[in-house]
């Protein structure tokens, strides 16, 4: 970037560190259509007060999506298949190489539903205590059977690491997550985590992803020459991280099922046994191109440019 400086160069590609759509398998939130490159910015928060304050100099305010097509999670005994996931953040990088993380209003996490091998029967089944057995003889129908798995956020994301993205191995930010189990019989509060005791994922890059850089207009219309933004994309990076412990499950059958649910899928689990893997992710970081240019309205300028991108 020709009129940006070495500072604001370093801090934007730092930024990619929001990176892969860090595993949430549940069903996605309906977001808005942006046009051409500001299409992958679709929940990016840039009405939120910490972004519009962004001046261009002092703090500078970008948006960052993340998502994988394919990838796994394994909770002690059980392998669950992820399909598409979506990470996307607001970040507000400060002029002494600090940054924070600012989530959407609906959180940072979104993907497709997961569903249990098995379902219940491979949860509980077979069984001798005449609880979980007469469930059990009930689950012939294959909705009752269904157990789905969606990763709720359970605090804000923290620990930030720019220098993480450039590197493999390196913790990129810690994600605070519950795992929502589904199912007629387990009821509506069945989790594995809680807000207070969270499953805590710090993905990291596990291969290096290669770069490319866009130049768009303020609509997203591709403009190589004299676009108002410039788009970093971080691609086929494989990312992961297996250093998290996974909590017991709680709010099962109103607390009834917790332990046939543990005992099946051998919970807790300490850390070291459970591992999350996302398939060639691609990354995106997106900010004005010349940040210091739009001073000292750089936040309220994103958030226009990103309105106007609207379909």
């Amino acid at each position: 970037m020709r009129s940006v400086s070495n500072r604001t160069r370093v801090g934007l590609l730092a930024a990619f560190t929001a990176f892969s759509a860090v595993l949430s398998t549940g069903s996605a939130t309906a977001a808005t259509q942006l046009n051409g490159d500001w299409a992958p910015f679709a929940r990016c928060p840039v009405d939120a007060p910490a972004m519009l304050a962004a001046d261009g100099v002092n703090t500078i305010a970008a948006c960052i999506a993340s998502g994988s097509a394919t990838g796994s999670i394994t909770l002690g005994k059980s392998v669950v298949s992820t399909g598409h996931t979506d990470l996307q953040l607001g970040v507000v990088q400060r002029a002494d190489g600090t940054a924070s993380l600012v989530a959407p209003p609906e959180g940072a996490l979104t993907a497709d539903p997961a569903e249990i091998p098995g379902g219940l029967l491979g949860l509980m089944c077979p069984s001798g205590i005449p609880l979980i057995s007469g469930i059990c003889r009930q689950l012939t129908d294959n909705n009752l059977n269904r157990v789905t798995a969606t990763i709720e956020p359970a605090g804000a994301p923290r620990d930030f690491n720019m220098s993480a993205a450039f590197s493999t191995g390196e913790p990129i930010l810690t994600i605070p997550v519950r795992i929502h189990l589904k199912n007629p019989f387990l009821g509506d509060k069945c989790y594995i985590g809680t807000t207070a005791n969270p499953v805590l994922l710090k993905p990291r890059n596990v291969t290096a992803p290669t770069l490319s850089l866009q130049r768009f207009g303020a609509d997203g219309t591709p403009n190589d020459d004299e676009g108002e933004m410039g788009r970093y994309t971080f691609a086929g990076a494989d990312q992961g991280d297996a250093t998290f412990a996974v909590p017991g499950a709680s709010g099962c059958g109103a607390g009834l099922l917790d332990w046939a649910v543990n005992l099946k899928t051998g919970l807790p689990s300490a850390a070291g046994k459970n591992s999350v893997t996302l398939d060639a992710t691609t990354t995106y970081f997106g900010s004005p191109y010349d940040p210091a240019g739009l001073a000292p309205n750089e936040g309220r300028k994103l958030s226009e440019f990103w309105h106007s991108a609207k379909r």
